[in-house]
Formats: structure tokens, sequence, C-alpha cells
């Protein structure tokens, strides 16, 4: 027999509710949650979830939208998308991301909308109100997100340090520093962006077991983020929503102001002619597919519980199949228009790259002239070496090497193609603070364009950061009687002295680390419990059919197979090949080592038992400084290399 619980029978009609769900499931029978529409096993009459229980929503369904806009929009969209577009057929790759948002994007994140707008709660009360036993894919969640959280919040430092080091004029990457006997060695054999970045920001060490302290840059940069991300949360959608109006719309004038200069400049339509030539043979590898699929999996923060969490704030009749396919189609469309940016000014920096090394190139062909190794027959009347154009060195290029066939290696000549420098894939860091940071340099008026780039950056990582901490928040708040303010300080204190873990001078190597193994298979196993526990345990049909009733339509019989066999036999894919591409390439990251400073090198590591005994290793160092004098790279060094091993370094 159904009661109903006492905390709602005493409080006066006049006065606000302002009890926790906490507080109203103490005073529920021990099986009340049966009660619930989307309960297994429910025997007894369904009853709708009640809209006035005091939790707060959203002002309007237009700060909503901006909000899961913003969640889902991220720095993925700028610098992880254009690299896999190149890297993967160029236009032929969105055909498999179309496809696959159809397949796996729409249906899954439409079912996380659909059921926190129903049971609202975040995604530790959702699964255990569906059932008891499903609440560890909440723990689950949870927990991604905090790990999430804390390298994702070092990425905004690192763009917040570029932001404030924008004001100036010449940028302080433009060219290499220089000191009294001449430039730096390292920078010489690198470039000025590529040395900035990782000597004069990270001031990186060579390999993840040696520390080497704190950056105090990072640190104070890290402490700025965690500052921001708190006073944008502390109030809940309160301040966040407020705070979305601003982050979500900024980037896309940044975007759109980028695209309309980078059309201006000389070599853009060559980039984006090359990102959009299809390479239609692509279509048929498996990788091509798994990436696009991974791509699609993250792109809209499905697993994270930011989605369930800001549907939680809706009304209970909201037509959140709509939501779904407008932010889907957004987050698609922003994906685009951030690969048109990039390689419209990559294009520009190519062609830059290509006549510096036609002019270098030259040079060497005009000494060897001048020092008779070469004829000066050999060089067609037509060309003008102090204006030497792409197509006279390709000209001169041509007749050299036929002429010279047998010693032509030994000229050490470039051939100096533009298809060259724009097949040189580059992502993530290296897209944002090296390559498109060095592109920036040639732009007239460069500072106010550098400054624009990352205080862009800032908000798209900024709006990823507000849906992560409300995936973690917002379940707490539901679980437990705490205040809201108090929680969201605590939270961003704990995170911030988490975090000095990635803001070492080692501290980017965790940051890939994180990056790659935190949450890719972790989060895929997620969602799969999530779509299985909706399609298999709750039942399909029940689901199709509360649907029904709460949005006064029945959604289209395609979700229904998409949620019953298709999505989870996608995802079941997904993560076989994700273990297979993990047992074939052994695991590793990028080490800057100064006297190999021509290219980052591959370094292999071990990496579960790496990141663990490296963990162990910094705390066991610190108490060894503390009792013994000894360093903190001395004890990392003894637990690493007890643990792993190194495969050599390829550049």
């Amino acid at each position: 027999m159904l009661k109903t619980g006492g905390a709602s029978l005493r409080v006066p009609a006049h006065e606000p509710v302002t009890e926790s769900v906490a507080d109203l499931l103490a005073h529920e029978q021990p099986h009340d949650y049966k009660s619930s529409s989307l309960s297994v096993g429910a025997k007894v009459p369904q009853i709708e979830l009640p809209e006035s229980d005091g939790r707060p929503a959203w002002n309007s369904k237009l700060q909503y939208i901006l909000a899961q806009v913003g969640f889902s929009v991220g720095l993925g969209n700028v610098w992880r998308f254009p690299y896999l577009c190149q890297k993967n057929g160029g236009g032929a790759y969105l055909v498999p991301y179309f496809i696959l948002l159809l397949l796996i994007g729409i249906p899954l994140f439409f079912l996380e909308l659909a059921v926190g707008q129903k049971i609202r709660r975040g995604s530790l009360g959702v699964w255990n109100y569906v059932c008891p036993r499903l609440g560890g894919i909440g723990i689950s969640s949870l927990m991604v997100c905090g790990f999430v959280g804390l390298y994702y919040n070092v990425i905004i430092g690192w763009s917040i340090f570029y932001f404030f080091q924008s004001f100036q004029q010449p940028l302080p990457w433009s060219e290499c520093p220089i000191r009294r006997n001449g430039t730096f060695p390292e920078c010489e054999k690198s470039s000025a962006t590529t040395y900035f970045w990782y000597r004069q920001t990270l001031n990186t060490t060579s390999t993840i077991a040696e520390s080497g302290g704190l950056n105090v840059k990072m640190t104070v940069s890290l402490l700025v983020a965690w500052i921001i991300v708190c006073l944008a949360v502390i109030k809940g959608i309160a301040s966040s929503g407020k705070v979305m109006y601003f982050s979500s719309l900024f980037p896309y004038v940044v975007l759109f102001c980028f695209l309309v200069r980078g059309l201006m400049l000389k070599g853009s339509v060559d980039g984006i002619a090359h990102m959009f030539t299809p390479k239609l043979e692509k279509m048929l590898e498996p990788q091509v597919w798994r990436e696009a699929a991974t791509q699609v999996f993250f792109a809209l923060g499905l697993g994270f519980g930011g989605v369930i969490a800001f549907s939680s704030y809706n009304k209970i009749d909201n037509n959140c199949h709509f939501d779904a396919v407008l932010v889907s189609v957004i987050n698609f469309m922003t994906s685009i228009l951030a690969t048109l940016v990039v390689f419209a000014v990559l294009g520009f920096k190519a062609n830059i790259m290509n006549e510096k090394c036609v002019t270098e190139n030259s040079e060497k062909i005009l000494g060897y002239l001048n020092a008779n190794v070469l004829s000066h027959d050999l060089i067609p009347l037509h060309v003008n070496f102090s204006q030497m154009t792409v197509t006279d060195y390709a000209e001169v290029y041509g007749v050299i090497k036929t002429v010279k066939e047998g010693g032509f290696a030994d000229l050490g000549l470039d051939q100096c193609l533009l298809e060259d420098e724009l097949n040189k894939s580059v992502q993530g860091t290296g897209l944002a603070f090296i390559a498109f940071t060095e592109a920036m340099t040639h732009f007239p008026g460069s500072p106010f364009w550098s400054v624009m780039f990352f205080f862009m950056l800032i908000n798209l990582g900024l709006g990823s950061m507000i849906g992560t901490m409300t995936g973690i928040t917002t379940p707490v708040l539901d679980a437990y009687k705490v205040k809201k303010e108090y929680l969201t300080v605590g939270c961003c204190i704990v995170a911030f002295f988490c975090g000095l873990l990635f803001v070492q001078r080692s501290g980017n190597y965790f940051v890939t680390m994180f990056d790659d193994y935190s949450a890719g298979l972790p989060l895929t196993v997620v969602v799969i419990l999530e779509n299985v526990s909706v399609a298999w345990i709750y039942g399909t049909k029940r689901f199709m059919q509360d649907l029904e009733d709460m949005l006064g339509f029945r959604p289209y019989s395609f979700y229904f197979y998409m949620w019953k066999y298709v999505s989870p036999l996608c995802l079941i894919v997904l993560i076989t090949a994700t273990v297979i591409e993990m047992a074939i390439s052994p695991p590793g990251y990028n080490a800057w080592i100064q006297e190999l400073v021509s290219t980052p090198v591959c370094v292999c590591v071990c990496v579960c038992v790496c990141v663990c005994v490296c963990l162990l290793g910094n705390i066991f160092g610190q108490i060894a400084q503390i009792i013994h004098g000894t360093t903190i790279a001395d004890h990392q060094l003894k637990y690493f290399s007890l643990f792993c091993n190194y495969c050599p370094a390829k550049a």
C-alpha cells in the first residue's frame, strides 16, 4: 500500500520547501522507491514525481540549452576533431562520424536527458531510483568526473597563462630568447613557439620519473583556474546558468572572427581544400570507425553525469527529444566550424613555412653555383634567385635531381612541397600551444588575435568544467544534506591540491596519461551499463511508455531499436576494439629531452603501474625528503625503474 512521506505532510502550504531529497527519502517506507514509474519490478500503479520538491530550475529554456551546449562543446571540438579529420581521410571522415552520431550519439544523449528529467536527480540518485543495485553506475560516473576535472582544469590554467602573456608586442614566443653568447641551442634546434611551450612555460623534465618540483607559474595559473570555476558554480545553476550566457556564446564570436580573418590570409584556401579532400579508401579501415565512435562519444559528454544533472533541473514535460537533436547538431556544426578555422590558419602557416623552405634551399643552390658544384647551365633563364617562386623552385629542383642523380642526396636539398607541410598532423596541446600559436605570430596585430584565441579556450574549458563540477556536486547534494556553497568550495580546494601533481615540471606527462587512459574505457563501460540498465533491465517498452507520458507523444520506433540492439552492440564493439588497441600498441607519451629537442621522442611505459608507482613514489619521496633530506626525484626514479620499461626512443 502506498504511503505519502511524512516530511511533505508536515510542511505548511505557505512555507517554502527547504528539505533535501535525503530528508524526503528518510521518511519514506523502505520499499517506496517502487512507486516510481522508472522502478524495476514495480507492481503498483505508477505515480509522477512531484515537481514542487524545492529543486532549483532553469530560468529559461535558452539558459538550459546554452548550458548543455557549453558542456558538450569543449576543447576537443577545436583540437581533436580537426586532427581526426586530417588523419582519417579528410571529408570522408565526416561520413562515419555522422552515421555513428545517429546510431550512438543522439539516442544515448536522448536517453540521459530523459532519465535525468524524469527522475529529477543526479547520476547517483537516478540509477538508485531505477534499481538500488545499479547505484554503482552513478558512483563510477562521479569518479570519472573527478579524474577528468583534475587535469582538465590544468589545461585551462595553461590557457590563462598564455592569455596574460599575450599582452605583449612582440609576442614572447615569436622568436628565440637572446643571451650574451647568442640564442639558446635548444630553441635553435626546435622553434621559438616549441621552446616557449616546453621550456619557458612547462620547464618540463626529460621523463615522467623526474618530478622536478612544482612549477610556480603553472601552480598560480591552476589556482586562478579553480577560483574561476568555484565562483561559476558556487550557487549551482543560479550562478553557472548566468555564466553560460557568455562562456557558451563567446567562443562562436571568436571562431567566426578567426574564420573571416583566416580566409583573407594567403594559403588559407589550400588548407581548407586539403582538409576536405576526401580519401574514400580510408572509410574501409576499422580504425577510422573506432576513432569516429570515440569522438562522438566524448563530444556529447556521455557518461560524465553532467548531462543527467543539467536535465534534472528541467520541468518534467520539457521536450528533451528536441533538446537532444538540437544540441547534437550544434555540436557537430561547431566541430565543422572549428575545423574550417584551424585549417584556414594552418594553411596560411604551411604557405609561410613552404616559402621559407624555398628561400633557404635557393640560397643553398646559389652557394653551389658560386662554388662550381653546380653548372649555371642547369638553371632556366627566367629564374630569379632574389625572387624565387614556389613554381620556379620546383622546376629547378627537378632539373638538378635529374642531372645529379648519383650525388643528389649529398646536396641536402628539400623538395619544399606545400602538401608535406599540410600533412603534418598536430592535435591537442601541440595544436593549441605550438602550431596555432606559431601561425598567429605572423598575423598583423598578433597580440590581439592571441588574446582572443586563448580567451576563447578559457571559455570553452570553463563551460565543460561547469558541467563536470555539476556532475559531481548534484548527486552529492541530492543524497546528503550539505550546504551547496560549502560543498563546492570544499571540492575545489581538494581538487586544487590533487591537481598539484599536474603542475610539477613533469606534470605535462601526467596530463597526457590521464587524458589517454583515465576516462576513455571507464566512460565507455559506464555508458553501456546505462544503456543496458534502461533497455534490458528496466525494459525498452516501459521506458517508451514513460516517455510518451512525459512528453505527450511517443518517440520514433527508431529509438526503440537503437537502445535495445544497435547502441549496445556498437558499444561492445568499441570496448573490444579499445582493449585490443591497448594490447597491441604499447602505451606511451612524448618526452621532451633537452639533448634531442628537434622533436619530442616517444617513450613506452607500463602505464597503469607507472602512474600508480609514480604517484606513490612522489608521496614517499616527500616523506623521505623531510626525514632523510634526500630528493624527491631520487625516490621517484627508484620506484619507477623497478616496474616500468622504456622502449628505444623514436624521433
